[in-house]
């Protein structure tokens, strides 16, 4: 295959899968189409059978007109067969065999008409079972893409609301995570200001129960029930007071 062949065999393959894209995009559109169009072509049948039976009436209408004719013309022939008018008779009989003939014509007429008639309205009520059936086909067609992009839309939602809440997460995360390094560092500050003043240093020996002047519940107890004059010695180094001396 030449180059230029290829060429063309691309591109008639590209407008056909484009085509087919195409098609299957608007699948429901067309088959709405299509349904339309049947419904013409029903209507058309129809009005082609009604003709059709229109004709059929009126050549029945002409056999019957010719049978009554003949039947006529036969009383007619009898009578001038009774007079002895041979001529009159034969001229009437001439007239029978004309109407006989033109029966024998239209005859053949009206049964291909009714054979016809019969395969229209077998044929007509064939192809309206048929559009019926897909229409109804299509209409549930219709409702299952309805629900299968509602359920592609709900999915999609779904999606999105799970990125989000993984994003709202991760977020979350990350707040806590400077809270806690901001947390760490408040203490660490307090800390080395702690050893800066040697805070942290009176409060081992005040938890040690060492810093001076420190009193607790138990030492209070103790004062408080102890007897008045160990009372008064142990408050008396308080409340000494030197008198100045003379000279």
């Amino acid at each position: 295959m030449s180059m230029w062949s290829k060429l063309i065999a691309l591109v008639r393959g590209t407008a056909y899968e484009a085509g087919a894209s195409v098609v299957d995009a608007n699948a429901l559109k067309i088959l709405d189409q299509e349904i339309r169009d049947a419904d013409a072509a029903l209507a058309k049948a129809r009005d082609d059978l009604a003709t059709l039976v229109a004709r059929r009436r009126i050549l029945e209408k002409d056999l019957t007109s010719l049978r009554d004719q003949i039947v006529k013309y036969e009383g007619s022939a009898r009578a001038a067969l009774g007079k002895g008018d041979e001529a009159l008779a034969r001229e009437v009989a001439q007239r029978i065999a004309d109407l006989e003939q033109e029966g024998a014509l239209k005859a053949p007429q009206l049964a291909e008409m009714q054979s016809a008639e019969e395969r229209m309205h077998q044929t007509i009520a064939a192809t309206q079972q048929k559009v019926e059936n897909l229409r109804r086909e299509i209409d549930v067609v219709k409702v299952n893409e309805s629900v299968q992009r509602a359920q592609a839309s709900v999915a999609g939602s779904g999606a999105g609301a799970n990125a989000a809440l993984g994003s709202a997460a991760d977020s979350l995360k990350r707040i806590k995570e400077r809270q806690a390094i901001r947390d760490e560092k408040f203490k660490s500050a307090a800390e080395l200001e702690d050893r800066r003043t040697g805070a942290d240093l009176d409060a081992k020996l005040r938890n040690a129960g060492i810093l001076p002047g420190q009193t607790n519940a138990d030492d209070i107890l103790a004062r408080l029930s102890a007897p008045k004059d160990e009372a008064l010695q142990i408050e008396a180094p308080a409340l000494k007071i030197e008198a100045p001396k003379e000279g």
